[in-house]
C-alpha cells in the first residue's frame, strides 16, 4: 500500500482527533459521580427496603393499638355499667351484691393487664414509627446528595458532550484526501489495537508499542519509498515516518 507522505502524516492528525474522543469519551463514563451515584442508589434501596419492612410493622402495630384500645373501652363499658346499676340500687339481693363485688374486681384485674398490653403495644408502636421516621430521613438525604450529584454529573456531561463536538467537527476535515483503503486499514488496526491504529516513528522508535526499532527493520524502512506505507513489526500498527524519525 502507498500514500503521499503528507496524507500519511495527516493520518497522524486523526489518529490524535481520535485518542483525544477515546479519552473523553472514557472521562463521560468514569466521572467520579457516577461511581458515587450507583454506591448511594444501592444504598437506597437497601433503604428502601427497610422502610417499607418498617412502615407494615407500624402498620401492625397501629392495628394492634386499635384493637387493644377498643378491649379496654369495652371492659370499662361494663364496669361502668355495672357500678351504675349497684349505685342506683338496682341490686337489692345481698347475694347478688356480693356476685357483682366479684365481678368488678376480676373488671379491675382484666382492665389493668388490659392497659398493660394496651402500653407494651405503644411503646413498640412508638420504636417502630422512629424507625420509620429515620429511615425517611435517610432516604430523604440520600435523595438529596443523588440529586447533587446528578446536577454535577449532567453538567460535566454537558461541558464533555461539547468537546466531542468540537473534536467530531474537526474530524470530518481531518480525514479528507485520506485514500479509502489506507483509512479502512487504520480503522480496522483502531479496533484491534486499542484505539491506535497509526504511529509515529522518532527517534528510532515506534510510539504505539513505544519499541526501539531494530537495525534489520530499519534498513527495510530506509529501502522502503518514502510513499510506503509501513508497518511496524512488533505491534503491526502502522507506522508514519516524521522527520525525527531518525532514519
Amino acid at each position: 500500500m502507498k500514500a503521499d507522505p503528507s496524507v500519511q502524516l495527516q493520518l497522524l492528525e486523526v489518529q490524535a482527533l481520535d485518542a483525544r474522543a477515546d479519552q473523553l469519551r472514557h472521562q463521560r463514563a468514569a466521572l467520579p459521580e457516577i461511581i458515587r451515584i450507583a454506591e448511594l442508589e444501592t444504598g437506597r434501596g437497601d433503604l428502601d427496603d427497610r422502610l417499607r419492612d418498617a412502615r407494615i410493622v407500624v402498620d401492625d402495630l397501629t392495628v394492634e393499638q386499635k384493637k387493644a384500645d377498643s378491649d379496654v373501652e369495652q371492659v370499662k363499658t361494663r364496669r361502668s355499667r355495672d357500678r351504675d346499676r349497684m349505685d342506683q340500687g338496682l341490686i337489692s339481693s345481698p347475694k347478688d351484691l356480693e356476685r357483682m363485688h366479684h365481678e368488678l374486681e376480676s373488671l379491675e384485674r382484666r382492665i389493668t393487664s388490659l392497659e398493660d398490653t394496651e402500653l407494651e403495644i405503644m411503646e413498640k408502636l412508638e420504636e417502630a414509627q422512629g424507625t420509620a421516621d429515620q429511615l425517611t430521613a435517610q432516604l430523604g438525604e440520600t435523595d438529596a446528595q443523588i440529586a447533587e450529584l446528578a446536577a454535577v454529573r449532567d453538567e460535566r456531561w454537558s461541558e464533555i458532550d461539547a468537546q466531542l463536538a468540537e473534536t467530531d467537527s474537526q474530524r470530518g476535515p481531518a480525514i479528507e484526501g485520506i485514500p479509502a483503503d489506507l483509512l479502512a486499514l487504520y480503522e480496522r488496526l483502531r479496533g484491534q489495537k486499542n484505539g491506535v491504529g497509526a504511529a509515529a516513528m522518532r527517534a528510532r522508535r515506534c510510539e504505539g508499542c513505544q519499541l526501539t526499532i531494530g537495525p534489520a527493520e530499519l534498513a527495510d524502512i530506509r529501502a522502503a519509498g518514502v510513499d510506503a506505507v509501513i508497518r511496524c513489526e512488533e505491534c503491526q500498527r502502522i507506522l508514519v515516518r516524521t522527520p525525527e524519525s531518525g532514519v
